[in-house]
């Protein structure tokens, strides 16, 4: 497909407090024109820092318009009313790149110059400013990891509220269990996205956490709260294959990369008070599942799921559900394996997925047999390999042997890297332990 426009314009973006909304506006050539809204549907703190929460919005900005340069990946990027320091410009041309990774394997077109945010050489560094802010926001994804972060963290009597984007009715028993105050926020996309990808404009995976994480920042501020709170595991730092001279990583913003990277662009430009970090980024994904079956399964068996054909925007049902077609249901069928009988976990797909010929290829991926890791928010062949062989102690679970290597990677349930405050990694060891 031809490049057919030259500059990616950020127009401006228009913040409206009575009307507790943000818009965002970008075009290709002042051609064609995208209007992104996102609205803060809570109640704020009275005292708001101004050009804290400025300079918050500027990083949405410019993180979200990702949506649209994709669409036609001009060579030229132009930011109208605002300038980048070298290091903000750095910052969104490493996370555009690498968020992108999936989309430029797909697409076959290899990123080396694709981006590059332009900025002002001699334009001071941003200062951060500091707050008082308190207690912690805790972002609810709908699956397992989210549901271990806020019951741990109930468990320790920590101060949290939760957060979603997008106000669904399958969250409302959940969040009842969950029982904390919840935060919703509204993002409207630009309709025109759908009609020009129609019409041949590139099309792919975006970063979305990275736009969620700008997105966190901006509710800490307006609710006055301390720590933004994940629930990513160690497995997302890892790549599903390489090409073009870099790792792809279907969940680059979920890695311990961005989340250090973006950690260093809130200190720096935003507020030095403000943290964002995961509270399970030491645990694999099989360490995870042990603790959520053991803990926490017959409280939300019916009421949680992994699988993202729910957030798509046909969906309208009024309860999770699993497509019991996809990847990440392959996944988790295989993770829950060695900690719930076989009837336990056929009952949360409403059938058995190893029944089915079609999800064949898909199990041997997961499982390291054939492929490559499925583009998916999946874990590594060692967690499979290590389920597996545990599943196998039970005698319900006999038909995983032809999954089974001879060989398998090793793998441990010892803490990863992390960069979260010692009192989170304190709460966490210490449940871990009890």
């Amino acid at each position: 497909m031809k490049f057919l426009y030259e500059t990616f314009f950020f127009e401006d973006f228009v913040w409206i407090p009575e009307e507790k909304k943000v818009i965002f506006k970008y075009s290709l050539d002042e051609k064609i024109s995208f209007q992104e809204t996102f609205v803060f549907d809570f109640e704020w703190t009275k005292k708001i820092p101004k050009s804290m929460l400025e300079k918050a919005l500027l990083g949405l900005w410019i993180m979200a318009g990702i949506s649209y340069f994709k669409t036609y990946l001009p060579p030229k990027i132009k930011i109208k009313k605002f300038s980048l320091t070298r290091s903000q410009a750095q910052f969104f041309t490493k996370t555009y790149t690498l968020g992108l990774g999936e989309f430029w394997y797909q697409n076959n077109i290899n990123p080396k110059d694709k981006i590059n945010f332009p900025y002002h050489s001699s334009l001071p560094q941003t200062s951060s400013e500091k707050t008082s802010f308190q207690g912690n926001l805790v972002l609810i994804g709908g699956g397992k990891d989210s549901i271990t972060t806020a019951e741990i963290l109930k468990s320790q009597n920590e101060d949290f509220e939760t957060l979603t984007i997008g106000n669904y009715v399958f969250f409302d028993t959940m969040l009842k269990k969950i029982d904390k105050t919840h935060l919703t926020i509204h993002r409207k996309l630009d309709l025109k996205l759908k009609e020009i990808n129609a019409q041949g404009a590139f099309n792919g995976h975006v970063p979305i956490s990275a736009i969620l994480a700008f997105t966190s920042i901006i509710v800490a501020i307006l609710r006055g709260r301390k720590n933004t709170i994940l629930s990513n595991e160690s497995s997302a730092n890892n790549e599903n294959t390489k090409a073009f001279g870099i790792n792809i990583n279907h969940q680059y913003s979920k890695s311990l990369e961005f989340e250090q990277d973006f950690q260093n662009y809130v200190r720096e430009n935003i507020s030095s008070d403000i943290n964002y970090f995961s509270f399970l980024r030491p645990l694999s994904e099989l360490k995870i599942a042990e603790v959520f079956c053991k803990n926490w399964f017959k409280k939300y068996q019916k009421h949680f799921a992994s699988c993202n054909k729910n957030f798509v925007i046909s969906n309208k049902n009024k309860k999770f559900s699993w497509c019991g077609q996809c990847p990440k249901c392959a996944f988790v069928f295989l993770l829950f394996s060695p900690f719930l009988t076989r009837q336990e976990v056929n009952n949360i797909f409403e059938k058995d997925l190893l029944k089915d010929k079609n999800l064949k290829k898909t199990f041997q991926e997961l499982a390291g047999i054939k492929g490559q890791k499925p583009f998916e928010c999946v874990g590594e062949v060692s967690e499979i390999q290590e389920a597996i062989r545990l599943a196998l102690k039970k005698s319900d679970w006999n038909d995983l042997k032809p999954l089974q290597m001879k060989n398998p990677p090793s793998h441990n349930h010892k803490f990863s890297l992390h960069s979260m405050p010692k009192k989170f990694e304190k709460i966490l060891a210490n449940f871990l332990t009890k």
